[in-house]
């Protein structure tokens, strides 16, 4: 994301420094973490088009969990075995639930975010939606810099501020990020996810994470049979029905979300060896399976019409795909999967 000169930003900066040398900081913090700092229009832009929509929980878990997802994770869970046993000892919270936090959050490390933390965050408190939120995210990004754990050219994240390996936002990371490396710096940052790792597990036991318990799973399996559920969730019709524990709680503190709290337990179940769902997800509205929409997208892709992946979820470059076979073939352009545009496309 490229900066542009704005004078409205400028003068927002400018009274934003009295009133965060008013909450302690440096001046010379603050003349060091605006250097070369700037107003970032594409953070604006991301911030206002947000796509709201809500997937089903077959097609979260098909992106959450892919097999890549779960492949990649096994192998984390492995090179990082001895550091992550470490971590489980010292803050109870099981080693393949805090490597699934980071499978989800960043793919592992691959995507933590590149976008200047200063730059994107006084570009938010200025001009976006939740200017006081932002703000107070500024400020305790400046303390994280006062405190010298990072430099304001090491401090990058994603487009709205969250930072490393397990994208904490910086009022998250003063509450519970940890130095478990014992450098001296509580480095989230660091191509080394340690730091990250630990603070990961660190946040979830502050959050009440409860020693040796599951955080749930489906109905009949092992798992659900090991205590007394505080809830049985079907998010799906038809679909698994899965027994919660206090632990799925606990991981809805890092993502108020059911399916995200699913993601993280069936993911980290999976990274242990544990099967998939038993229970079948059915056909969707377009009488599809989830199988016959990776089918679909194998063969568009098999065609000269690439969706970028068969996963079975329908996004925009699937959709993107069957308009393109649709028009070359003089179907009706609709853009959306059938069982006839499965057909058509042949075995």
């Amino acid at each position: 994301m490229r900066a542009v000169p704005n004078a409205g930003w400028d003068s927002w900066v400018a009274s934003f420094k009295a009133r965060a040398a008013g909450q302690g900081i440096s001046q010379a913090t603050i003349d060091r973490a605006f250097q070369g700092a700037g107003y970032l229009p594409d953070v604006i832009e991301r911030d206002r088009n947000q796509v709201e929509f809500k997937r089903s929980l077959e097609a979260y878990l098909a992106i959450a969990a892919s097999d890549e997802r779960i492949s990649t994770g096994k192998q984390m869970l492995q090179r990082h075995n001895s550091t992550l046993t470490q971590i489980e000892s010292r803050y109870g919270v099981d080693k393949e639930v805090v490597v699934a936090v980071w499978g989800l959050e960043s793919r592992y490390g691959q995507r933590r975010g590149d976008v200047p933390v200063i730059s994107a965050l006084s570009t938010l408190a200025y001009d976006g939606r939740r200017g006081a939120f932002f703000e107070s995210q500024l400020i305790a990004a400046l303390k994280i810099l006062q405190n010298g754990d990072t430099s304001p050219a090491n401090m990058t994240g994603s487009w709205a501020g969250a930072m490393g390996h397990t994208q904490f936002i910086p009022t998250s990371y003063l509450a519970y990020a940890v130095d478990f490396t014992g450098d001296g710096r509580r480095d989230i940052w660091s191509d080394d996810p340690t730091d990250s790792l630990a603070s990961t597990a660190a946040y979830l036991s502050r959050a009440g994470w409860v020693r040796g318990q599951p955080w749930g799973g489906e109905v009949g399996s092992a798992a659900a049979n090991s205590g007394t559920p505080v809830a049985i969730l079907q998010p799906q019709k038809p679909g698994p029905r899965i027994a919660v524990f206090r632990n799925f709680q606990v991981i809805k503190r890092y993502n108020n979300s059911d399916s995200y709290a699913i993601g993280v337990g069936h993911l980290s179940d999976r990274i242990a060896g544990g099967a998939p769902f038993q229970a079948s997800f059915g056909p969707d509205e377009t009488g599809l399976t989830l199988e016959d929409r990776k089918e679909l997208q194998q063969r568009l892709t098999a065609a000269g019409y690439d969706t970028q992946g068969a996963d079975g979820v329908i996004g925009k470059n699937t959709t993107a795909a069957i308009t393109a076979y649709q028009q070359a073939k003089g179907l009706p352009v609709t853009g959306v999967p059938s069982v006839s545009l499965l057909r058509s496309l042949g075995g």
